[in-house]
């Protein structure tokens, strides 16, 4: 059995990564970016990383354009965790969406607003690739419904 699709940065995006995490952290938000922390699954540690949180027809969802990173497995573990901006923190559940004909729209609607920043992780698929192609692509980039905790 193969490994699940990662691919890991290169050390300028692993750096560029800690600047965008530290400016959300402070209060400043890079179109639209986002720091998440998540519960560590073996360490019980809060692990932040920066993310594009993603909103389609007034649902908000994380995508990781990266494939099965540390974060979607904490996340499937955690089930939810925290997005902050400066001192606004939500607190939120996430429930991980299957690979169906949602996903697709979703992920096409995520590569229309963000595909150039991460079309390079998606292996040729853009946003104006078939249902098909986006729907065999699908089990390489999780995605997560969040609904934020009131």
């Amino acid at each position: 059995m193969s490994q699940p699709y990662y691919l890991q940065g290169s050390p300028f995006a692993i750096r560029m990564n800690g600047v965008i995490g530290w400016l959300a952290r402070h209060g400043v938000s890079l179109l639209g970016s986002q720091e998440l922390s998540v519960r560590g699954r073996k360490s019980g540690q809060l692990q932040r990383i920066p993310v594009n949180l993603h909103t389609y027809e007034g649902v908000q969802y994380l995508v990781s354009a990266r494939g099965h990173s540390q974060w979607v497995r904490n996340m499937r573990a955690a089930g939810g965790g925290e997005l902050r901006v400066g001192r606004r923190t939500r607190a939120f559940t996430a429930v991980e969406i299957a690979d169906d004909e949602h996903k697709v729209i979703v992920v096409r609607a995520y590569l229309e607003r963000w595909g150039w920043e991460v079309n390079q992780y998606f292996k040729g698929i853009t946003a104006k690739s078939t249902d098909a192609e986006l729907l065999a692509a699908c089990p390489d980039h999780p995605v997560f419904r969040i609904t934020v905790k009131s």
